[in-house]
């Protein structure tokens, strides 16, 4: 059975790129490699993205931990202990038995990310994930951040809800090189990362950004479950400070003359927590494969 559904699969016909999506698509598949596993026991942070099960509201969220506290426990199978803060707006979907949830391991020191989408099962430490997809992609796009520290005495603040972007969030959303997108679609969920210079990610209006969508495997997943389905959820980390800005909405994405693609999000819910994660990683090293953000 093929790993695209229709929504990809009409992108990449469009594009005429689907004999490259299938050579890249033979990649995905439910076994995690010990290679994998290996990589995901060095992992402090772990983002995951899904839709609330009350409104179905898309989410992304960041999780964290010393190494080990995701690991795969069998060929199919990871776990995660702990889980989101109450507050968190995916606290309920992961609770909630069954779950589709997307997740990515991305690993700034070396530039690896690794992606495995699935079902949510809790546990009495945290939660665990079938795999139903598991895959690697290339460190296109992402910073080189050398270093972290556990910043041990750091609690989140409170979180503030509104339904537009506030003026420091606006600037904190053009100074961004990196953020991640949680998409859904019929059969599941995924996440996935975005980066680029700051400045790629644009604010048309204190309601919805912008930004280029950046050559990469041509199997178009996000683009797909786009397609499909416009519920997306966007998750900022500011890297130094652990404030995360979560956002969610519907996005589409536009095509021009010369077939080059933007994104436009519509921001429907905005939820900043300051000092959300105990993480403060080094300054970035921005990926040499960075186009130069519009002007």
């Amino acid at each position: 059975m093929s790993v695209y559904h229709a929504g990809s699969r009409a992108l990449q016909d469009r594009l005429g790129v689907r004999e490259r999506a299938d050579h890249v698509g033979r990649s995905i598949g439910p076994d995690i490699k010990t290679v994998a596993a290996a990589f995901l026991e060095l992992q402090p942070l772990l983002l995951i993205g899904a839709a609330d099960p009350a409104g179905g509201a898309v989410w992304a969220s960041a999780l964290t931990g010393p190494p080990g506290f995701v690991r795969a426990t069998g060929p199919h199978r990871i776990a995660v202990t702990g889980g989101p803060r109450p507050a968190d707006p995916l606290a309920a979907a992961l609770a909630a038995d069954g779950t589709p949830v997307g997740t990515i391991a991305l690993d700034p020191r070396t530039r690896r990310r690794m992606r495995l989408n699935g079902r949510l099962h809790p546990t009495q430490r945290g939660f665990a994930v079938d795999a139903d997809q598991v895959f690697a992609n290339c460190p296109k796009y992402i910073q080189r951040r050398e270093s972290y520290a556990w910043v041990a005495d750091r609690a989140p603040g409170r979180a503030v809800a509104t339904t537009e972007l506030t003026a420091g969030q606006l600037a904190s959303v053009a100074a961004a090189d990196t953020f991640f997108l949680a998409t859904v679609h019929a059969g599941g969920a995924d996440v996935s990362h975005r980066g680029g210079n700051p400045g790629f990610v644009r604010a048309l209006s204190p309601r919805e950004l912008s930004w280029p969508d950046y050559p990469g495997n041509a199997m178009f997943l996000t683009l797909g479950n786009l397609a499909a389905d416009p519920r997306a959820g966007l998750l900022f980390l500011d890297w130094t400070t652990g404030t995360t800005l979560q956002l969610t909405g519907e996005a589409r994405t536009a095509f021009d003359a010369d077939g080059e693609r933007t994104v436009r999000f519509t921001v429907r819910r905005a939820i900043e927590t300051p000092s959300a994660l105990p993480l403060r990683w080094s300054a970035p090293e921005y990926s040499p494969a960075n186009p130069e953000p519009p002007r």
